[in-house]
């Protein structure tokens, strides 16, 4: 490119290249965004707990709490599904793509932190934010 003129065929593939690259990254940032979303929910299930322990009858703010938790588990869950499928379908040039096995241990681990964390809401009865 230095000093050379590049025909529209070779200009057409830097700009579907670069194109491509862009995409790559807008899906890195969108994973990001709903796993930030997946631990806002969770932390909505927890401060509810937390905060509205003594509903009546008791067993309710259990209820919402972990419904929060397992949204923010599935919110995890398929934000991995959608980055694995569309990483998998495009190939970076000049931008890192982010590796696929991170993706799926972050998406699986958040998930897995968030059913654990609904069992233990409902096995735990002594602790004072879940009484």
């Amino acid at each position: 490119m230095t000093g050379q003129k590049l025909d529209s065929n070779e200009l057409a593939a830097e700009r579907t290249d670069m194109a491509e690259d862009r995409t790559v990254m807008a899906t890195e940032r969108t994973f990001a965004g709903w796993m930030r979303t997946a631990f806002a929910a969770i932390g909505i299930g927890l401060a509810f707990r937390a905060v509205f322990g003594e509903f009546d009858p008791p067993w309710l703010a259990r209820v919402i709490a972990t419904a929060f938790i397992l949204l923010g588990g599935v919110v995890a869950f398929t934000a991995e599904r959608r980055a694995r499928k569309t990483l998998s379908r495009l190939s970076s040039h000049r931008a890192d793509a982010p590796e696929i096995p991170s993706l799926s241990w972050m998406g699986w681990g958040v998930s897995a932190g968030a059913v654990t964390l609904a069992i233990a809401l409902w096995i735990l009865h002594n602790g004072s934010a879940f009484n």
